[in-house]
């Protein structure tokens, strides 16, 4: 009698195997944490890779100053619960140094690029964990779960190694690192089933309540201190949840009812636009904004 894994069980020990060889491989790697749903279930992959011991491995959250007051809160929780190191990584104090300079748009991401690098050398980190998916947006379907990155931290998507058979080459030269992506081969609904199966916990912000929003250019954007109206506009309370967890600027609100995981899966199930593609402002500055940050050195 054959035994068969279910879809999520797949992807888990996929995941699982990937996080291990890393850890096999690499002398120094990270986990990019953020607080979104993705870095929590890569956390929660971590965790079950190596228990009963503790994760190996330290965490890095590239704080861009701009998050969610209830995302860094989560953080700070659920990394004091896997007992790991964590290494922020401070675009404002990058800022006070003159590191990077900020952007007219009032996007951080780009300059998160030389923060990120800044603190990889400087803590020698030679492979970075992301909790990417290939049903994101088009650049990350360009990407391998191993990804070379040069000695400045570039990626040239032209200049990939061959993964055949789940076999990954995590061989690098002095100066040159990888990103790994284990939740490559995921999808945002994957994800969903995945933390109702497993009872994990997200930021609440993921959940429908009624919240405060305004309306700019057909996106609905929470009222907050790095989101105060401007002249003309008028405030509305809207059940509302938020798909991804960016910058609080520039990360919009759904409308929704999904309160609970039960009905965000079946929520998920039925859209057809990614949660990146709906939700986030900073991904519309044109039509290769991610790749051309991921080209620099993003992750």
């Amino acid at each position: 009698m054959s035994y068969v894994l279910s879809q999520l069980r797949s992807l888990e020990a996929e995941s699982i195997h990937i996080i291990r060889e890393v850890a096999a491989e690499m002398q120094r790697p990270c986990l990019l944490f953020s607080g979104g749903k993705d870095s929590v279930v890569m956390s929660w992959l971590a965790r079950k890779a190596f228990a009963p011991a503790r994760i190996p491995f330290p965490f890095m959250h590239v704080d861009t100053g701009l998050n969610f007051p209830e995302v860094i809160a989560f953080r700070d929780w659920w990394l004091g619960e896997l007992e790991v190191e964590l290494v922020v990584a401070s675009v404002p104090d990058a800022m006070a140094r003159g590191l990077v300079r900020e952007e007219p748009n009032g996007s951080r991401n780009r300059i998160q690029t030389p923060v990120l690098l800044e603190a990889t050398e400087e803590h020698g980190f030679d492979a970075l964990f992301g909790g990417a998916r290939r049903d994101e947006e088009k650049a990350r379907a360009k990407e391998r779960v191993f990804s070379f990155r040069d000695e400045f931290g570039q990626w040239d998507p032209k200049n990939q190694r061959p993964e055949l058979w789940s076999l990954y080459n995590g061989r690098v030269h002095q100066g040159e690192s990888i990103r790994v992506f284990p939740l490559s081969n995921w999808t945002e609904l994957d994800a969903w089933q995945y933390i109702e199966a497993e009872g994990i916990k997200v930021p609440d912000l993921y959940y429908a309540a009624e919240r405060e929003v305004v309306e700019r250019g057909s996106m609905l954007y929470a009222v907050n201190e790095f989101v105060p109206l401007r002249d003309g506009e008028s405030p509305s309370t809207r059940k509302v949840r938020y798909r991804t967890m960016g910058d609080a600027n520039l990360t919009a609100a759904v409308e929704s009812q999904a309160d609970n995981t039960a009905k965000i899966v079946a929520e998920i199930a039925a859209v057809r636009l990614t949660e990146r593609g709906a939700t986030r402002g900073d991904d519309k500055v044109s039509d290769t904004a991610m790749e051309d940050r991921k080209k620099e050195g993003y992750f």
